[in-house]
């Protein structure tokens, strides 16, 4: 019976550690938090999980409200972004828009991403301004077998599909508050600084000017008195 426990405990420790390189390794956007409402870069991160083909091809799915994205191009493979039409026009960045990203799709017909590897798809994309909000970007793998990974499940699923959390951008609790006063007296005090810097050769000047005086006043009093002597 010891031995059967003994035995347990290393069997179990190899089996987690055959399942945790599966398990992370998946179609992710990265980093996974980001500040809402403004223009930040992600990656599309791709690893190949076959150790008999390689990755062609990834087309990821946008959650509604991105109007803007651009990729940085990579060598041996095509982006294409798909749009789609808005049932209405929306304001976004201070213009109106009739259409919304649907897709963003990079393929290569050269090897592709082999076994054991991985790879980056950079994105500039317009962040929707909703804080504290989770987003889903549905994936789809297609490897030169022809087998094709949806990457669109829940979070627990085998499968999961990429999210990202829009945070509250930086600063913006303390403009709210009135950043301006708190850098106002700053400036205040470095004026009053200034102004004492002046005052001081000032001060200096006029003590001068009254030893001055009183030492004319002095060399009067002495002839005086040497004349009435």
């Amino acid at each position: 019976m010891q031995l059967r426990t003994r035995m347990a405990a290393p069997i179990a420790l190899l089996a987690v550690a055959a399942l945790a390189p599966a398990a992370s390794a998946h179609v992710t956007l990265q980093p996974s938090e980001v500040p809402a409402g403004g223009f930040e870069r992600l990656d599309v991160r791709v690893p190949n999980e076959r150790d008999d083909a390689s990755t062609r091809k990834v087309q990821v799915k946008f959650p509604p409200g991105f109007i803007f994205v651009s990729y940085e191009p990579v060598e041996g493979w095509t982006g294409k972004v798909a749009m789609e039409k808005l049932d209405k026009p929306v304001e976004a960045f201070g213009e109106e828009h009739t259409e919304q990203v649907d897709t963003i799709t990079f393929s290569t017909k050269g090897k592709g991403i082999g076994p054991g590897q991985f790879r980056d798809f950079g994105l500039s994309v317009g962040l929707p301004d909703k804080p504290d909000s989770a987003l889903t970007f549905k994936a789809v793998q297609t490897y030169s077998s022809g087998e094709v990974v949806r990457w669109i499940g829940p979070e627990d699923a085998d499968e999961p599909a990429p999210k990202v959390t829009l945070t509250a951008p930086q600063g913006e609790d303390a403009a709210a508050h009135g950043e301006e006063d708190t850098v106002a007296p700053a400036a205040t005090a470095a004026s009053g600084g200034d102004d004492g810097g002046d005052t001081l050769p000032v001060i200096a000047i006029v003590i001068g000017a009254l030893g001055l005086l009183a030492g004319l006043a002095g060399l009067g009093t002495a002839r005086r008195a040497r004349t009435s002597g």
